[in-house]
């Protein structure tokens, strides 16, 4: 018995340090002087400094951040309407399925069907169509989250504010919607990350007038690896750790997850 649970404990030790050991070795390579793999040779901010005058990486930044930015708002206003006309009585039985297969169809399937429908329209590849590819992903977790989280509302607070006198706009947004804002924010925190971070949906329908930072990144890495790589590396894991803090702790006030 006490074998199995020190097998166990192993198994599980083993398995984070598979998963975390890569993540340290890049972040305390990122200090080191010499370029990546040369052996530790002592600690510098030199490579942080260079990512800081880095005018290329930084609009690559730019654009990622506009793209997840505008994906996640337009996924939020698409969601939050479509809930709307469901408080309004409206049959949507029939429309949620249309959302789920973002979560089933492979990603790849999904970026070559959109760049054959932008090429079938004639639309010139760039930022726009990044948002529109990235703000369908994000559809499909905006959508079966927040109408789940509407599911569970107890239908005697919106019957209350009827009978007080409130119209059906009135109550959506005053009782429904700040209901729903929990897990709303959720959603939108978890939209962002996915959006910031893709980069099979950027590579295809990005064209080549607009470079996010994923692909900025590839770009880089054919060229050799790059000790700014590590610290660009460092600093996101910074920024998507506090992210994903804020996330779980939003998420541990709701329970559409």
């Amino acid at each position: 018995m006490k074998m199995g649970r020190i097998w166990k404990l192993l198994i599980v030790a083993s398995t984070y340090l598979f998963l975390y050991v890569p993540i340290i070795v890049l972040l305390v390579f990122s200090f080191n002087t010499e370029g990546f793999p040369s052996p530790w040779k002592g600690f510098t901010w030199h490579w942080y400094g260079e990512l800081l005058h880095s005018t290329h990486l930084w609009q690559a930044f730019l654009n990622s951040l506009i793209v997840a930015i505008c994906a996640t708002s337009l996924s939020l206003i698409i969601g939050v309407l479509l809930i709307f006309y469901a408080a309004q009585g409206g049959r949507t039985g029939k429309f949620l399925s249309l959302f789920y297969g973002n979560l089933v169809i492979p990603e790849t399937v999904l970026a070559v069907a959109l760049l054959s429908f932008f090429t079938l329209i004639s639309i010139p590849l760039g930022l726009t169509t990044l948002i529109v590819a990235h703000t369908v992903l994000g559809l499909g977790f905006v959508i079966p989250m927040a109408y789940a989280r509407f599911l569970e509302i107890d239908l005697r607070l919106t019957e209350a504010s009827l009978v007080l006198g409130a119209s059906p706009a009135q109550t959506f947004f005053k009782v429904t919607l700040p209901l729903l804002r929990p897990a709303l924010i959720a959603t939108a925190l978890l939209v962002f990350i996915i959006s910031f971070d893709d980069f099979i949906l950027s590579y295809f329908v990005a064209g080549s007038t607009a470079q996010t930072l994923s692909l900025y990144i590839l770009s880089m890495l054919r060229s050799g690896v790059s000790p700014v790589v590590n610290a660009l590396s460092a600093v996101l894991l910074v920024l998507s750790s506090f992210l994903v803090l804020v996330f779980f702790s939003l998420k541990s006030r709701t329970r559409i997850f």
